[in-house]
C-alpha cells in the first residue's frame, strides 16, 4: 500500500460587489497545470488555514485580506496524494489582486465560471457559488 502524501491547502474565493470572482491559472509545470483555480496554497507547520490564506494571498496575488469567512472544506483523493482544501470567501481586501508570480489571472462573473476549467477538488465550490 502506498502512503499518500497529505496536504492541507487554504484557498481564497475573492468576490467583489458586482459578483465577479478573481481566479488564477496553475502553471503548466505544476500538478493539475493549466487549470484555473481559486488562489491560495499549502499550510506551513503550526499555521491555521486562515493564517495560510492571509500569507498565500499576499505572496501570490499581492492582497491583504481584511474580511473573510470559511465557505467550505473539501477533501479529495488523488492516486498519490490526499488533499484537504479550506475555501474562504474573501469579501474585503487591500490592494488590487494580480498574478504576482507571473501566473495568468482574471476577474470573471460568478455565473460564467465553468467547473470543468477547475481541478476536480474545486468543482463543488463553483457549483456552490452558482446556486
Amino acid at each position: 500500500m502506498i502512503d499518500k502524501k497529505k496536504l492541507h491547502i487554504a484557498a481564497g474565493v475573492i468576490c467583489d460587489k458586482q459578483n465577479n470572482v478573481f481566479i488564477t491559472q496553475r502553471p503548466l509545470t505544476s500538478h493539475m497545470g493549466g487549470y484555473w483555480e481559486f488562489p491560495g496554497g499549502k499550510l506551513e507547520d503550526k499555521e491555521t488555514p486562515e493564517q495560510a490564506l492571509y500569507r498565500e494571498l499576499q505572496e501570490e496575488i499581492g492582497i491583504n485580506v481584511t474580511q473573510c469567512q470559511l465557505l467550505e472544506t473539501v477533501e479529495h483523493d488523488f492516486i498519490d496524494r490526499h488533499i484537504t482544501l479550506s475555501f474562504f470567501l474573501v469579501t474585503e481586501w487591500e490592494n488590487k489582486p494580480y498574478g504576482k508570480e507571473g501566473q495568468l489571472s482574471r476577474w470573471i462573473p460568478i455565473m460564467s465560471l465553468n467547473a470543468e476549467d477547475f481541478p476536480p477538488a474545486n468543482r463543488s465550490i463553483v457549483a456552490l457559488l452558482q446556486k
